[in-house]
């Protein structure tokens, strides 16, 4: 606008600019409390809409899911963030060596404000128990629902 470009970009971190109090809480970073309720919103659709309803998921994949498969999938990667992978490591601790490895900080886990758009590491606050504990939902729930696979799978096997 008059020669100057103006935007706002997709920060997966800290903001660069002092927009919004100088961090980017409503431009990029994972917070739980908005994938939550995002989350149970789709699975309330589903059950309306049923299996026959598909979306494409991921944008750009060509891969239809059902809508309680994305809420899943989106659940899955919010749990990610606090469990161990491949690798050893909880993308919840960044690259804070400490936490990573050392034994008795390493399953301290903390509730942070919200995390990291692209690392899962987590950023501001780590006493956020009120809503980042919203995890505690989302793995109940993904646990049921393994649960309930598995006893099917358990039926089919018996028969």
């Amino acid at each position: 606008m008059d020669g100057t470009e103006h935007r706002v970009d997709y920060e997966p971190g800290e903001s660069r600019s002092g927009l919004f109090g100088g961090n980017s809480n409503w431009r990029g970073p994972i917070w739980f409390p908005t994938n939550s309720l995002l989350i149970e919103s789709l699975q309330r659709f589903h059950y309306y809409l049923g299996d026959d309803f598909k979306v494409e998921f991921p944008t750009g994949s060509g891969s239809l899911l059902t809508l309680w498969e994305v809420a899943a999938e989106l659940s899955r990667r919010l749990s990610s963030i606090f469990v161990r992978n491949g690798d050893g490591q909880r993308p919840v601790f960044g690259d804070i060596g400490k936490f990573q490895s050392d034994p008795h900080w390493r399953d301290l886990v903390l509730f942070h404000e919200y995390f990291h758009g692209d690392s899962g590491a987590g950023l501001r606050a780590s006493h956020q128990t009120g809503w980042t504990g919203l995890v505690a939902k989302l793995i109940q729930q993904s646990g049921k629902k393994n649960v309930k696979r598995a006893e099917a799978i358990a039926a089919l096997a018996a028969d």
